[in-house]
């Protein structure tokens, strides 16, 4: 999919949010943090924070990705959004899945 120019960013976007939003409630869980249903990558990652789980600098900007969630599966993602880089985003991801693994170890 990232290489493939006719798939769009929002759908790219999309999974790349999901996932981020599955690997932040994975670690709230491991750590018995209670969460509500919830697509904001902001609201998870500030939970994270004050359960004293912060995200690594690194990955403090993920929450960009949470317009992708809902807004763009629906059309509502603003058209003047820059084009999602696809490449660093899946370097962002690889490295939130290696935090989050060592998280849910550590719970």
């Amino acid at each position: 999919m990232l290489a493939d120019a006719d798939i769009a960013d929002e759908v790219v976007g999309f999974h790349f949010q999901q996932a981020a939003e599955k690997l932040f409630k994975a670690v709230l869980a491991a750590h018995v943090v209670v969460y509500r249903k919830t697509h904001d990558l902001g609201e998870l990652a500030d939970l994270l924070s004050d359960a004293g789980h912060p995200l690594p600098d690194a990955l403090s900007e993920l929450d960009v990705w949470t317009p992708f969630a809902v807004e763009a599966r629906y059309d509502f993602l603003a058209s003047t959004s820059a084009p999602l880089d696809r490449p660093a985003a899946r370097e962002l991801l690889r490295q939130l899945r290696a935090w989050a693994e060592a998280g849910v170890r550590a719970g």
